[in-house]
């Protein structure tokens, strides 16, 4: 092996390194997105089902004229 096919091995081991550092840096922020978005869903879930609850009992005694 000589020295120049020893410098394009080390290059490229250098590139590919760098790349994946960058690329885990990446799947980090995505989970933590991921997880923010996951409890949002929930949150929402929850008010829907809260909202969907209330509805379900209204007799026509209950509404109001549409003049108010």
């Amino acid at each position: 092996m000589n020295a120049h096919t020893l410098e394009q091995i080390e290059t490229k081991i250098t590139f590919l390194e760098r790349a994946n550092a960058e690329l885990s840096d990446v799947v980090f922020r995505q989970q933590r997105e991921i997880e923010t978005l996951r409890a949002q869903v929930i949150g929402l879930a929850a008010r829907l089902d809260a909202v969907q609850a209330d509805t379900a009992v209204r007799t026509p005694e209950d509404e109001r004229p549409p003049h108010y």
